[in-house]
């Protein structure tokens, strides 16, 4: 087995996710037409496994993406799959389910256990001090009952301040209609914001009333594009800080799997613009999950452009290969073995 770049001579970091082809964190195949490639990930070219290596290669990977696998983006042509480290390129329709969100959904736990656990150490913290401060008279039990109340919250605060900061934007914006200077907006205030669909097309927008005039149509802070995706992604980590319980992600997966699509539910969610203190617990979670999907999605999608460039482009090299070292039966009768055709 070659374990450098057929192109640029570079060596394929192995991989411990496939028996039969352990070459390379990213890897394509085509099962309709027996082609196994591995990717560089210096020169981004495919490397054509020779027709001996590929079968047992092909099989395992058609298992792995039909029961394992979990599917990152499709286009008519090909899908990008991730199984550990593995990335897969599987060429062809697979009428594969996509399940991006579950990576998001994982975060959220995470989040979750973090900020538990950064709970309960200001818990025990709090309850040494406090404990000390009764034994030796230094503290009342008001000013016990007040500490245990109120400090070991002020732990993932702190944290979440380190990791945030206090403002969610900062600028310099006059308001249209009185000519109030926005400078910043506090996380304090997140609550407040207005939020705006997305789509495919049109990024996020955010609307912050203005303190001065109180109006938020013809006056106020009004952000868009870029900044406005920017923000927003940031104002909901922070308010989404304490993570979620498996229970609330279900449902908030329910509702983006109901709605079709993170735009889709980015629309009827929010509407012609909605407060973040009305979405309620599962909504916020949701639209946070949607977000992040929605960026992820349209870089996929130009990554995935590239790497169907590219399988084009291996492809014609591929089937002058194949064709002229290989018998055409041979290659049919394997590539209906790696299909399950017989």
């Amino acid at each position: 087995m070659f374990r450098r770049c057929l192109v640029c001579g570079g060596a394929f970091r192995p991989n411990e996710s496939l028996e039969h082809f352990p070459l390379g964190t990213r890897v394509a195949y085509d099962p309709s037409r027996g082609r196994l490639w591995a990717v560089c990930r210096r020169c981004r070219r495919w490397s054509l496994a020779p027709l001996e290596e590929r079968w047992e290669a092909l099989e395992e990977l058609e298992e792995v993406v039909r029961g394992r696998a979990r599917v990152l983006s499709s286009t008519e042509n090909i899908s990008l799959l991730r199984w550990g480290e593995l990335e897969i390129v599987r060429v062809g329709q697979a009428n594969l389910a996509e399940q991006a969100w579950w990576r998001y959904g994982a975060e959220l736990v995470r989040r979750r256990k973090n900020y538990k656990a950064l709970a309960a150490a200001g818990a025990i913290g709090t309850g040494a001090a406090i404990w000390g401060g009764l034994v030796t008279g230094g503290v009342g039990l008001i000013t016990a009952w007040i500490l245990w109340d109120k400090v070991p919250g002020r732990v993932p605060d702190a944290a979440r301040w380190m990791r945030f900061g206090s403002d969610a934007w900062r600028g310099r914006v006059r308001c249209s209609r009185c000519g109030y200077l926005f400078r910043r907006v506090s996380f304090r205030r997140r609550e407040h914001l207005i939020l705006h669909p997305f789509d495919d097309v049109s990024p996020a927008g955010l609307v912050y009333r203005c303190p001065s005039c109180r109006d938020h149509r013809q006056g106020g802070l009004h952000l868009k594009g870029h900044e406005a995706t920017a923000t927003s992604k940031r104002v909901l980590a922070y308010h989404n800080f304490q993570g979620a319980s498996e229970t609330v992600i279900s449902g908030a997966t329910r509702l983006i799997q109901e709605a079709g699509s993170p735009s889709d539910l980015s629309r009827i969610l929010l509407k012609d613009g909605k407060r973040l203190g009305d979405l309620g617990r599962i909504g916020g979670i949701a639209l946070e999950i949607a977000s992040s999907e929605a960026s992820e999605q349209r870089l996929l999608e130009m990554e995935l452009a590239e790497l169907e460039a590219h399988w084009r482009s291996e492809e014609e090299l591929a089937a002058i290969i194949d064709g002229e070292l290989t018998p055409t039966p041979l290659l049919d009768s394997l590539r209906r073995k790696v299909l399950g055709e017989g």
